[in-house]
């Protein structure tokens, strides 16, 4: 198991990526442990897009971006070693602060957020 303070360093690093975002979106959580952000209304669902969040656990941190789930094809040309981050559809988990991991993850953060802009979510 990772040591307590790498995980409260990868979380914090984590949660710079999305955290810029606030701006435009709605903080649901935000707690050591946990940094929850929501998209606007959709029309086409009839409710608020959750748009992803950061959340430190025992073991590791996981970082969600719903847009991947929703729109897979933001995943082409992901990396495999970010790939092989991946937990299901759209949950990447980290043990260890990975520079190189990090910014391949922000370039997919900031991919998502243009594509919640498309779909006028945001």
């Amino acid at each position: 198991m990772a040591a307590r303070s790498e995980l409260a360093r990868v979380f914090a690093e984590l949660k710079k990526l999305m955290q810029p975002l606030a701006k435009r979106m709605t903080v649901l959580a935000n707690t050591p442990a946990k940094f929850v952000l929501e998209g606007g209304y959709s029309e086409k669902f009839k409710k608020k897009i959750w748009f992803g969040s950061v959340h430190r656990g025992k073991a590791y941190v996981s970082y969600h971006l719903i847009a991947v789930y929703a729109f897979p094809e933001l995943l082409k040309g992901l990396s495999p070693k970010l790939r092989a981050r991946m937990q299901g559809k759209s949950c990447f988990n980290f043990t260890k602060h990975d520079p190189g991991l990090f910014r391949e993850l922000k370039r997919l953060t900031q991919k998502s957020f243009a594509r919640f802009r498309k779909e006028k979510w945001v």
